[in-house]
């Protein structure tokens, strides 16, 4: 199968097509934003470093994280009793995953081969825990399984339409749990604090995040070209550090992604694109958050598969 047809097949999605020039328009912002000479990934590389969190207040920081997205997810989402865990690993293709345990248990994993940002605290947070994943799967262990008996429901196929609802709405839900400018402000105010980066850099921080969160969806482009055998695994690492600004061992790492998980990678982008079209289809928009919230837990707590979402 092409990469398309694999998506559609397993995912009941196929991802927009976007060519090198679509990419470059974007890239021409940052040009400007970090003029000099020599690789634009290399300039941003360079200025994004006084933004890592450093490795021993890595967990105070994740914790942090955590703690606030799990409030803010409380005051709007009726959950059973729940816990979580989380571990620290090396040598993964991923930055995070949660292994959900069921009678609503989460193991989060948090992947420290490479330099982890201040805004994928927050991410992860989000994703992984509150309200993404562990949300997502406790819900539906409540609601189908315990409530309506569907023992199905107990078994959850990682290759299959779920994954895209399951990681749209993880991605989705950190902008449903911080909208707008109050991500910022709380990681201005908690998290660059107690990660030790300059707190009046937030603002500029989250303005280059805004342009390069843009280019996210290159990442796509690079895995269809790479398994659809057009470029090989070095072309898929320059691509990457080329359109998608991902320094060489980001991208590598990437590319290993691209193997074990191949047309997965629809699900986040794309799928983030469509759970926030289809919520803001139904009245939750930015400007009416409890609607919002109210449409996204049903998102999460009910079965549907992707082409519903259009």
């Amino acid at each position: 199968m092409s990469f398309d047809e694999e998506s559609k097949a397993l995912y009941d999605a196929v991802a927009p097509h976007n060519d090198d020039a679509h990419f470059q328009a974007m890239l021409d912002r940052l040009e400007s934003r970090f003029p000099g000479n020599g690789p634009l990934v290399d300039r941003y590389d360079t200025w994004r470093r006084a933004f890592v969190i450093p490795r021993e207040k890595l967990d105070t920081v994740f914790q942090a994280a955590i703690a606030a997205c799990r409030e803010r997810t409380l005051a709007h989402v009726k959950l059973p009793p729940e816990s979580f865990t989380v571990e620290y690993v090396t040598n993964k293709s991923w930055s995070g995953y949660n292994w959900y345990q069921g009678g609503f248990r989460s193991l989060i994993q948090v992947n420290t081969d490479l330099p982890v940002y201040i805004d994928r605290a927050l991410d992860l947070a989000c994703h992984e825990g509150y309200p993404g994943h562990h949300v997502y799967n406790a819900l539906l262990e409540q609601r189908l399984v315990k409530e309506r008996g569907w023992l199905e429901f107990t078994v959850y196929p990682l290759f299959s339409p779920q994954s895209l609802i399951a990681e749209g709405t993880a991605n989705y839900g950190i902008e449903v749990a911080f909208p707008g400018r109050e991500r910022a402000a709380f990681e201005r105010s908690t998290l660059f604090l107690l990660a030790g980066i300059d707190p009046a850099r937030a603002v500029e921080y989250y303005e280059v995040q805004e342009l390069v969160e843009r280019l996210s969806y290159a990442g796509n482009e690079a895995a269809r070209r790479y398994l659809d055998g057009k470029i090989d695994r070095e072309a898929a690492a320059a691509w990457l550090q080329r359109f998608a600004l991902m320094p060489r061992d980001r991208a590598a790492q990437r590319v290993r992604f691209f193997d074990q998980y191949r047309s997965y990678v629809i699900n986040y982008n794309y799928g983030k694109d469509l759970v926030r079209k289809f919520i803001e289809s139904r009245g939750g928009t930015a400007d009416n958050p409890a609607k919002r919230w109210q449409e996204f837990e049903k998102l999460l707590s009910s079965p549907r598969l992707p082409s519903g979402l259009r």
